[in-house]
């Protein structure tokens, strides 16, 4: 009988010692399957696609090719700083403007225009309009209004800093006609009559948006 158990017992393990050579015995690790394995699906990205456009440069008197020009030294000074950003994100876009160096505890106008810079103010056309007004110069406030056009205004510290941020649904993605950043002599009016103006034109940047 012992013998027999023996044996027996002889046979269990033998046969789990060729089966472990074809599979694993005891419940150890399986090797890894061979040939090709089906590609795993990722879900998709939900990620906002988004588009960035910088200017930066330095106010100066005008020349061909300027990038910023200064048309009043006496409140835009040559030398002053800007730094815009426009950033566009599923059809909206957050413009941001930095000035630095000019008049300290001082108000300004800012909007952007249709045409670039030039040797005068004037050469940078009216105010970009999402809706255009058809009658000019453009005074109604319900189309000179910061949502239909692009107001920067600001208020320089006592360093003759500042910053202003604003965001709409501007469609300058299927437009050409969003060319320049001006700077102006005031805030901006919102009264009928007024609407959109800002004084007199001080400084243009050329910029994209």
């Amino acid at each position: 009988m012992l013998q027999q158990r023996t044996r027996l017992l002889s046979s269990i393990v033998g046969a789990c010692a060729a089966a472990a050579l074809l599979a694993g015995c005891g419940g150890g690790p399986t090797p890894p399957p061979t040939g090709n394995q089906p590609t795993q699906e990722h879900p998709p990205s939900h990620e906002q696609t988004a588009s960035t456009k910088q200017a930066s440069a330095t106010y100066g008197a005008f020349e061909p090719g300027a990038k910023a020009v200064t048309y009043n030294p006496a409140l835009v000074p040559t030398g002053a700083k800007v730094d815009l950003t426009s950033q566009r994100t599923n059809g909206r876009t957050k413009i941001t403007v930095n000035v630095h160096g000019l008049v300290p505890n001082r108000e300004y106008g800012a909007h952007v225009h249709t045409k670039p810079c030039g040797a005068t103010g004037e050469d940078a056309g009216p105010h970009f309009q999402e809706k255009a007004d058809p009658v000019k110069p453009s005074v109604d406030p319900a189309y000179a209004n910061p949502q239909n056009e692009v107001w920067l205004d600001f208020h320089t510290d006592a360093q003759g800093n500042a910053s202003a941020t604003t965001e709409g649904a501007w469609s300058f993605d299927t437009r050409q006609d969003a060319k320049s950043f001006v700077i102006h002599e005031t805030h901006t009016h919102t009264e009928p009559g007024k609407a959109g103006t800002a004084g007199g034109r001080l400084a243009c940047l050329n910029a994209e948006f």
